[in-house]
């Protein structure tokens, strides 16, 4: 198949689009490198299968050639940069979003959507099913990611129901990896980070605060069988091991054989206080769960994380 990714330079639409490429498809990447890098897709630049566009999503786009998928992974995902840009956020989830689904709609393709669990917010059902409807501040300085997403969702259903696309919804859950930018703000190479440097690890509030980590290859793989499927209502991909934010902290002081301290800052605005996936849909629809353990996904994190730090040294 003919496979368009918006946000192909970020995070996981890199790791999506290997694994497209993996499969067989070919694949025109779309990034306005934002908060992308092409560092993430450097080594696919030789791949006859692979173009890349630089493109924003929010102005129109048009394909010539036939389209047979669009996946729309753009968005700024990490509070960090959606906190800096707040505008661009709610851009790409609406008016970026609805631009796609055009281009699938013109061809006559499937659309997948990768959405988030914040669209959950600060829940008060606990693990987080699909048919929870979420308890989210939409004037709370998180809503702009939020509240994207969750029109992102919504305009998604229009379209199937409207146009009768083809369409798939994903709610990502904490995903890490390789790719991940050190500086992002989110947990994962926060802690990471600081421990390979010897510097305090920060926690936010008192630490008793869950989350649920994924790695990255198993989210996309998730992806790939939620693309292939035929259900049409949002469908949760994350790892439902949870544990306490100071739980992980000792975990990666474990894992880097640090003997960094904790160091407490005041828990932000709207920060959610549970965050665990019910993946049952998951497993019952795609035959898909997690298969990578925390500790091997950090241990593979950390090498790239410690790679990163020769080279800038360098």
């Amino acid at each position: 198949m003919r496979i368009i990714v918006s946000g192909a330079a970020g995070f996981i639409g890199s790791h999506m689009c290997d694994r497209l490429l993996l499969e067989g498809h070919s694949v025109v990447g779309l990034d306005n490198l934002l908060t992308g890098s092409m560092e993430n897709i450097s080594h696919l630049q030789s791949n006859a299968a692979f173009q890349f566009i630089a493109q924003d999503v929010n102005l129109p786009w048009a394909s010539e050639a036939a389209v047979d998928v669009v996946l729309h992974m753009a968005s700024l995902a990490s509070p960090k940069d959606y906190l800096a840009h707040p505008i661009e956020t709610l851009d790409v989830g609406s008016v970026g979003t609805r631009n796609m689904l055009e281009l699938a709609r013109t061809h006559g393709a499937r659309f997948l959507l990768t959405s988030t669990s914040e669209c959950y917010g600060d829940p008060l059902v606990h693990p987080q099913t699909e048919t929870y409807w979420g308890n989210v501040n939409p004037v709370g300085p998180r809503s702009c990611y939020d509240e994207s997403k969750r029109f992102a969702e919504a305009i998604t259903m229009a379209y199937h129901r409207t146009h009768g696309l083809r369409t798939n919804i994903a709610r990502i859950f904490n995903t890490f990896g390789p790719r991940m930018q050190l500086q992002d703000g989110r947990v994962v190479p926060a802690f990471l980070d600081q421990a390979l440097r010897g510097e305090p690890l920060t926690v936010f509030g008192d630490g008793s605060q869950t989350r649920s980590f994924c790695y990255v290859s198993d989210l996309v793989d998730g992806l790939y069988r939620l693309m292939l499927s035929d259900e049409r209502y949002p469908v949760n991909l994350g790892n439902p091991r949870e544990m306490t934010i100071l739980e992980f902290a000792e975990l990666i002081r474990k894992l880097t054989h640090s003997s960094s301290p904790i160091e407490r800052r005041p828990l932000p605005e709207d920060d959610p206080r549970q965050r665990q996936p019910d993946i049952a849909k998951a497993r019952r629809l795609l035959g898909w769960e997690p298969r990578v353990s925390l500790e091997e996904g950090l241990q593979q994190t950390g090498e790239y994380f410690r790679g990163k730090a020769t080279v800038t040294a360098d």
